[in-house]
C-alpha cells in the first residue's frame, strides 16, 4: 500500500490524486481549510432545519416526494431511509479501484462546504478509505442523473454500519463487523446528510479519470506498435516528416508522428521493397497512422478538460451557499460527464480498429512485401498467428458494439420528476471493457510485429534500435519469438500484461528519449 497522503481541500482534487487513491491505496486526510468549511456550512443547515419553514433535502422529502414536509423527529429517520432505500443495485460487484474513487470524490465534493455535512461525517469517510475497507456496490442501479445514486447509496451504507463490504484482506463480510474491528464509529445522520452523501457524478468520473490514465498509455504504446507494423512492411518513412504535419496542426497527429520517426530513428528498413522497387505510398493503416491515432489524442485532451471541471466542482442538490442559502440545482446531472465518456469510446473503437487492419496486413503474403503467410515458421504445417488475428478481430467487433453512445438514450424516472437523464454510469462501465480491449488488441499488433521485425532481421536487415529495444524486452517478458506453432494463449497474455502495465513505452524510451 502506498503511504503516499492525499490531502483534502474545499476547492477539488486533481487526477493524479485520484489515481493515488484508487488504484495505488494512498492516504486521505482533510485539510483544516475543509474541516472549518464543513463546521461553517453545519451551521446553516441547521439554522434551515429549526425554521418552520420547509427547505428541500432538509426537512423535505426527497424526488417527486419532495412536496411533504417532514416532522423533526422523523428527519433523522428520513436521512436513514434514503441510503436504504436508494441502496438497490444488482448484478456483479464493481471492482475496489472504481468503489475507492466513488468514494474519495464523494468526499472531495462533501469537503467542499457547500453540502451541509457535518466533519466528522466526512471524517468517517476518510477513515473507511484509509481503513482499506470497500462497499460492495453492484454493476446496475445508476441512470447517471441526481448521480451515481445506488452505487454512492452502498457507499454510504457502510458508513452506517450496514449492508457488507470487503475488508483489506480481500473477504466480503457485514459492514458493521469491519468497520468495528477497525475502531470506526458508524455515522448517525442528521438533516441532508443521507442526500449529501448519495447525489454525485463520482462514480462515472472516477471511472473517466482512469481511462484517461490508462488511455494515455495505451496511445503511445499505439504509436509504438505503428512504427513497428511500417518497419516490418518495409514501409515510408517520409509521411512522418514534421513539415508535413505542420501544415495540418493538429495538435495530437504531430505528437503521433514525432513518436512513430523517434522509434524508428536509425531503421535499415524503412523504405525497402522485396524488388528493390520504391515505395511511393503506403495503405492508409500505415501512412495514415499519425492522424488516427494523433484524433485520438486530442479527443483525450478534451476529455481531460472536462475531467478537470467536474473534479473542480461540487456536485449536490441543494448546496450550500456562502451567503447561507440552500438552493435546489441541477448540477448533478452528468451529462458533461457521460458525453466524454461516450467519445472516448468511439475513439478507442476506432485505434483498436487501425491496429486490426495493421496486423491483417503483416499476415497476409500478398500484401506484406516478402513476408511468410501468417508469420508462419512453416505454412501449411504451421498455422502461425492466423488465429490470433482472429481473437484480435473478435475483441474490434466488440469495440465497435461499445462504441455505441449510451448517453444518447434517456429512460424517464421517479414518476417523471427524472424525466431525462445521462446514462454516465453506463457508459463509463462500457468505456472500461473498452479500455481493457484495447489494450489486448495493441498487444497483438505488437506480438505480431516484433515477430516481423524478427523475420526481416534474419534477412540481413536491421531494424531500429528502439525496435530492437521492444523485442528484447517482450521476448524477456514471455512472449516468445518465431518458431514452429506452440500454445499461444500464453505469449498473448505476457504481450497484453507487457502493453497494459507501460512496460512497452519504458522499453523503448531509453533508446528515443520520453515519449508524449
Amino acid at each position: 500500500m502506498d503511504m503516499h497522503t492525499v490531502v483534502v481541500g474545499t476547492s477539488g482534487t486533481t487526477a493524479e490524486d485520484v489515481v493515488a487513491v484508487a488504484r495505488h491505496g494512498a492516504r486521505v486526510e482533510l485539510s483544516t481549510a475543509a474541516v472549518d468549511a464543513l463546521a461553517a456550512s453545519r451551521l446553516i443547515v441547521d439554522a434551515l432545519a429549526a425554521k418552520p419553514e420547509p427547505v428541500y433535502g432538509v426537512s423535505t422529502g426527497f424526488g417527486a416526494l419532495a412536496t411533504r414536509h417532514i416532522s423533526t423527529e422523523l428527519r433523522a429517520q428520513l436521512q436513514r431511509n434514503i441510503v436504504r432505500s436508494h441502496a438497490a443495485g444488482m448484478g456483479p460487484r464493481v471492482e475496489r479501484e472504481v468503489v475507492r474513487a466513488l468514494m474519495f470524490l464523494r468526499l472531495k465534493t462533501v469537503a467542499s462546504g457547500h453540502t451541509g455535512v457535518r466533519p466528522e461525517v466526512a471524517q468517517t469517510m476518510a477513515d473507511v478509505l484509509n481503513a482499506g475497507i470497500t462497499p460492495v456496490v453492484h454493476e446496475y442501479g445508476s441512470l447517471g442523473c441526481s448521480g451515481d445514486l445506488a452505487p454512492l447509496s452502498h457507499c454510504a451504507l457502510t458508513l452506517m454500519g450496514e449492508g457488507d463490504a470487503e475488508g483489506p484482506d480481500g473477504t466480503v463480510r457485514p459492514a458493521g463487523e469491519l468497520l468495528a474491528a477497525h475502531g470506526i464509529t458508524p455515522v448517525e445522520l442528521r438533516e441532508k446528510e443521507g442526500l449529501a452523501l448519495l447525489n454525485g457524478t463520482d462514480g462515472m468520473l472516477g471511472m473517466l479519470v482512469m481511462a484517461l490514465a490508462d488511455l494515455r498509455n495505451l496511445y503511445t504504446s499505439a504509436d509504438i506498435t505503428a512504427a513497428l507494423s511500417l518497419e516490418a512492411l518495409l514501409g515510408t518513412d517520409k509521411v512522418l516528416a514534421p513539415e508535413l504535419h505542420a501544415i495540418r496542426p493538429h495538435p495530437g497527429q504531430g505528437v503521433s508522428a514525432d513518436n512513430m520517426l523517434r522509434v524508428l530513428a536509425g531503421s535499415g528498413l524503412t523504405g525497402h521493397h522485396q524488388d528493390d522497387a520504391p515505395r511511393v505510398q503506403d495503405a492508409y493503416s500505415v501512412r495514415c497512422a499519425p492522424q488516427v491515432n494523433g484524433a485520438g489524442r486530442d479527443t483525450l485532451e478534451y476529455a481531460a478538460v472536462v475531467a478537470g471541471r467536474e473534479l473542480a466542482s461540487s456536485v449536490d442538490n441543494p448546496v450550500v451557499l456562502p451567503d447561507g442559502r440552500v438552493e435546489s440545482n441541477g448540477n448533478f446531472h452528468g451529462a458533461p460527464v457521460a458525453y466524454v465518456l461516450d467519445f472516448l469510446a468511439i475513439v478507442a473503437a476506432d485505434l483498436g480498429s487501425i491496429c486490426e487492419r495493421r496486423t491483417d496486413r503483416l499476415l497476409d503474403k500478398n500484401r506484406s512485401h516478402g513476408l511468410p503467410p501468417f508469420l508462419a515458421d512453416d505454412a501449411g504445417v504451421d498455422s502461425g498467428l492466423m488465429i490470433a488475428q482472429y481473437t484480435q478481430a473478435a475483441l474490434v467487433s466488440e469495440m465497435k458494439r461499445l462504441a455505441v453512445p449510451a448517453s444518447a438514450d434517456s429512460i424517464p424516472s421517479s414518476a417523471m420528476q427524472e424525466d431525462h437523464v445521462s446514462m454516465g454510469w453506463s457508459a463509463a462501465r462500457k468505456l472500461r471493457t473498452a479500455v481493457d480491449n484495447l489494450a489486448r488488441i495493441v498487444a497483438v499488433e505488437l506480438y505480431a510485429a516484433t515477430r516481423a521485425v524478427e523475420i526481416r532481421a534474419a534477412e540481413g536487415l536491421a531494424p531500429a534500435p528502439a525496435s530492437q529495444a521492444a523485442v528484447a524486452a517482450l521476448r524477456a517478458a514471455g512472449a516468445q519469438g518465431p518458431g514452429p506453432d506452440r500454445f499461444l494463449a500464453p505469449d498473448l497474455a505476457a504481450a497484453d500484461t507487457f502493453v497494459r502495465e507501460g512496460r512497452l513505452v519504458a522499453a523503448v524510451e531509453p533508446v528515443t528519449g520520453p515519449l508524449a
